[in-house]
């Protein structure tokens, strides 16, 4: 069974909570799934271009079919002509949408919570409130945690505590129902409140 660290106002380790024994029996398949279906829906599917359909002017034959000396054309706008269309080019009516059901979706986050935990990495705290709301307090508690980067969940956001982490690059600060797999296993560390913690687990 993982075990989690819980810490005291210091950081220091106080005691140990254990995760749930089904949380270790999560095939790591279904956080490939779920990681992949989050970043196919990041995907801002700008990219286009335009078809020979799409390019205007080349109505034209530009030169006579026989008697020239030179290859035959039909259009100025042909892929192989400066200014002309891109053959097999992207457009933007693709859809990257790749549904994951909600089991799958819990299932990926509990696998990513079971692998933070044992890899030592995932820390209980009673309060993540920031009352002074200076970035300072807060990249000082990343600072003292000794973690590279981490994924800080509050129980409910408070507005001066987001306005301490909003500016720190190496953490990022989400609401426990904004907490996901992808989320999860992309930090280093995980720091949650208590209060969150018990919810967390109780949705399972």
């Amino acid at each position: 069974m993982s075990k989690i660290a819980v810490l005291n106002e210091k950081l220091e380790k106080a005691s140990e909570l254990e995760l749930p024994s089904k949380f270790s029996e999560v095939n790591s398949h279904n956080l490939y799934l779920y990681v992949k279906s989050y970043l196919a829906s990041c995907r801002a599917n700008t990219a286009h271009t335009k078809g020979r359909s799409d390019v205007s002017g080349g109505g034209k034959k530009p030169w006579r079919q026989k008697g020239r000396g030179g290859a035959r054309a039909g259009s100025t706008r042909t892929n192989v002509w400066v200014g002309g269309a891109v053959a097999f080019g992207p457009k933007n009516n693709r859809n990257y949408f790749q549904k994951v059901n909600k089991k799958q979706k819990r299932l990926a986050l509990e696998f990513a919570l079971n692998e933070k935990a044992n890899a030592g990495k995932f820390f209980v705290v009673d309060s993540l409130e920031i009352s002074s709301g200076k970035t300072k307090d807060a990249a000082n508690f990343i600072k003292n945690l000794g973690v590279r980067d981490a994924l800080i969940v509050k129980n409910e956001l408070d507005s001066q505590t987001l306005l301490a982490y909003r500016n720190l690059n190496n953490c990022w600060l989400i609401d426990s129902n904004e907490i996901n797999g992808y989320l999860v296993a992309v930090y280093s560390a995980i720091v949650i409140e208590k209060a969150a913690y018990d919810k967390i687990v109780k949705e399972g």
